[in-house]
């Protein structure tokens, strides 16, 4: 692994631990060069998945582009982070196991919209204001209408 500070390429492993419900390696490393320490992640990825977005465009699926989304509808919520690395892992072993190799952004939105209706209803209402493209107050009442309706049905 090169060293993201002086980019040498004799790194060495100092701790080892799993991470994300065993999905991950967590790797903590240090550089004998220039001292710099860092951590790594390895995960397990099934197949090479690309993102086919509404312009017909397709783009290498990322990870991290997922768990930004997570982080821009959490911001300032009170949401621990291992609840929102389940939900990133989980969508991703869906994608995985899916057996398609080309995905729909909207099928993903769909399942970022599902799992955050879950963690919660302020990131919820804010995805879905961006995804479903809002351009009136009444759309957000039409959400907030939804919300409401499924915890009359839970309750």
């Amino acid at each position: 692994m090169r060293c993201p500070y002086c980019q040498s390429e004799d790194t060495q492993v100092k701790d080892s631990r799993p991470a994300e419900d065993g999905a991950a390696i967590r790797r903590r490393r240090a550089c004998p060069d220039c001292g710099g320490r860092f951590t790594t992640f390895e995960r397990i990825q099934l197949r090479d998945l690309v993102v086919v977005k509404r312009s017909g465009r397709k783009v290498p699926f990322d990870r991290d582009k997922l768990m930004r989304s997570f982080d821009i509808a959490l911001r300032k919520r009170n949401v621990e982070p291992e609840r929102i690395e389940r939900a990133v892992t989980g969508i991703v072993r869906q994608l995985e196991s899916s057996g398609e190799t080309e995905i729909p952004s909207d099928d993903i939105g769909l399942l970022v919209i599902d799992a955050l209706k879950v963690l919660d209803d302020i990131a919820y209402v804010r995805f879905a204001s961006v995804y479903r493209n809002f351009r009136e107050a009444k759309d957000f009442q039409d959400v907030l209408g939804e919300l409401k309706g499924n915890e009359e049905n839970e309750g």
